[in-house]
C-alpha cells in the first residue's frame, strides 16, 4: 500500500508530502483530514496518535479521521473516528 493507492481507493486528495506543508495530515476526504496507517499486523492507537491526528484536522477545518490498513496480502481497511462525529452523520442520514 501507499498512501497514493489507498487515497485513490476511497477518492481523498493527497496532502504535498504527507502533511509536512502547511496543508497537516496526509490527505482530504470530504470532510476529513486523513492520517493513513499501514501495519502488518497491529497498530496502537493511543492518545498522542489521536492529538495528532486531531491538531492536524483542526489546523484544516476538518474532522480528524485515522485509517488503518492491516495485513500484508489480505487487508483489512478500518476508520477511527469519534463516536459523536459518527452518531451525527448516523443522524443526518436518518432525516
Amino acid at each position: 500500500m501507499s498512501e497514493k493507492s489507498e487515497a485513490k481507493r476511497i477518492g481523498a486528495k493527497l496532502h504535498k508530502n504527507s502533511g509536512r506543508n502547511t496543508k497537516k495530515g496526509d490527505a482530504t476526504w470530504d470532510n476529513f483530514c486523513v492520517d493513513f496507517k499501514e501495519v502488518g499486523k497491529s497498530f496502537t492507537l493511543n492518545k498522542d496518535v489521536w492529538a495528532k491526528a486531531t491538531t492536524d484536522a483542526l489546523r484544516n477545518k476538518l474532522d480528524p479521521a485515522i485509517i488503518v490498513v492491516l495485513g500484508e496480502t489480505s487487508k483489512t481497511r478500518l476508520a477511527v473516528v469519534e463516536v459523536s462525529l459518527l452518531e451525527q452523520l448516523l443522524e443526518e442520514r436518518d432525516n
